[in-house]
């Protein structure tokens, strides 16, 4: 899946307070390895999350391997 950077940080920042926690738990995560996939990049206590950003136009293009935590995300801010 590809979407902007600045795309993905309106998602992040539209998310309501306790949702890193809440991603993590649901999707058998580390809190931190969910962090990283928003932009974080604490590869101590959390993994790499298959995220490839290049440069471009709106902050760059961002690949995502995997795309359970931005469709998770996206499904709270909807509910929210």
């Amino acid at each position: 899946m590809n979407i902007t950077f600045n795309e993905l940080r309106r998602i992040k920042d539209n998310l309501p307070e306790g949702t890193m926690h809440k991603i993590a738990n649901q999707l058998d995560l580390s809190v931190e390895t969910v962090r990283n996939y928003f932009g974080g990049a604490n590869f101590v206590k959390g993994e790499s999350v298959g995220l490839n950003i290049e440069q471009g136009p709106d902050g760059g293009i961002v690949h995502l391997e995997d795309d359970r935590i931005i469709n998770l995300a996206r499904q709270i801010i909807d509910e929210k």
